[in-house]
């Protein structure tokens, strides 16, 4: 029985343009989408681990909710570290797990075939990588910058993954890092540092790791990708409304700010009118749906949340779908209390949950002059306006 493990909890600097690469279309298709099929294809492999970060989990929920033909599958939230990800995720093995694989989330263009060259050389000698020849010439320098020394190129392979390892062997070698506190570069240095020997298995070279735009270019020339339409590419528009009852008991909770207030606003959630106003103009512009659709007043995850938590969360989403935010423009309606002194922290809360610089943050308030149940101070309703970028 075989488990794999998927790393894919890195923040992806490299990439730019501040959306996880792992959610990237390739050929039509998310990177992490295309590597978890090819994984799954194979009849000796029951069982998938994806590990991500705290803040892609619920974009992660979701993508992999419409894929099909996946194998069981568990999402863990990874580690400061590479090494420390894989760790959490060795804590969630089945217990039939006899060999487990480890690779990449970002090397979609794995073969079926390299992946069971790996899992049989794992069997046959418990510890197995895929890798190519080196190309080109490699130098050790010194630290001034002069050679020190030319190894061999035909002494030299490229490390890739798949990497497999019987399961006892993985998890010991995992053991004693954590003691000495060493923090290797893969899973195999791991290993090699406990006396094992670790079989190379001869790979592709279109098994490349997608890091950068021009990885992600390169990958697209191998796998001749469906490309967008034009109008995809243009900045996307979306408002939203909102409409909460004051009452008493309740804190009155705007843009993630407590204000205060004798009353407050009615609702499943804290209520927070400005914020679900800019939630359903952030799906409306997606065109994924609405709040109502994503967080429905029926679930008992949601009763009483913070709605900056539900913000983050379909911040999440659109960078699933390659979209940011460009700009919010958003009004409040209320009679009472005054805003006005609190609109600027509002503005830097907004901010900080959307993860954008506050200029492109704006926030108003008005009144109705006595005018309609805002006017008599019977709820708070809110208006916003957002552009979404590619």
């Amino acid at each position: 029985m075989v488990t794999a493990i998927f790393p894919a909890a890195g923040a992806s600097r490299r990439m730019g343009g501040g959306t996880n690469k792992i959610f990237l279309e390739l050929g039509g298709e998310p990177i992490l989408i295309r590597t978890l099929k090819t994984f799954s294809q194979s009849p000796r492999i029951n069982f998938l681990i994806v590990i991500v970060s705290e803040n892609d989990v619920y974009a992660v929920e979701n993508l992999l909710s419409t894929a099909d033909d996946l194998k069981p599958y568990k999402i863990v939230v990874g580690g400061s570290e590479r090494q420390y990800s894989i760790a959490n995720g060795l804590k969630f093995l089945p217990d039939d797990a006899e060999i487990v694989l480890v690779h990449d989330a970002a090397r979609p263009l794995v073969s079926l075939k390299v992946i069971e060259d790996v899992i049989d050389a794992a069997e046959k000698f418990g510890g197995a990588i895929a890798a190519v020849p080196e190309k080109n010439t490699i130098k050790f320098i010194d630290g001034e910058n002069f050679v020190t020394y030319t190894p061999p190129r035909s002494k030299l392979v490229e490390v890739q993954t798949p990497q497999g390892f019987r399961r006892e062997l993985l998890l010991n070698a995992y053991k004693q890092a954590e003691a000495d506190k060493f923090l290797g570069t893969d899973d195999s240095s791991l290993v090699e540092r406990v006396g094992d020997k670790i079989k190379v298995v001869t790979s592709d070279y279109r098994n490349i790791k997608i890091t950068t735009p021009e990885d992600l270019k390169i990958a697209e020339s191998l796998v001749n990708p469906i490309i967008p339409s034009t109008s995809s590419l243009f900045p996307k528009i979306g408002m939203g409304y909102d409409v909460h009852k004051l009452v008493a008991h309740r804190k009155l909770i705007l843009g993630n700010v407590e204000i205060p207030h004798e009353l407050g606003l009615e609702g499943h959630s804290d209520a927070d009118v400005l914020i679900h106003a800019i939630i359903d103009a952030i799906l409306g512009a997606a065109a994924l749906g609405d709040i109502g659709q994503h967080f429905p007043d029926t679930d008992e995850r949601y009763k009483g949340i913070d709605s900056g938590e539900l913000l983050k969360k379909v911040c999440a989403l659109i960078n699933l779908h390659g979209y940011k935010i460009g700009n919010v423009d958003a009004t409040i309606v209320a009679q009472k209390p005054k805003l006005a002194p609190h609109i600027l922290k509002i503005r830097a809360r907004l901010a900080e949950i959307l993860q954008v610089d506050s200029n492109l943050i704006s926030v108003k308030a008005t009144t109705t002059e006595g005018l309609g149940f805002t006017g008599q101070c019977q709820g708070i309703s809110a208006y916003a306006v957002v552009l979404l970028e590619r």
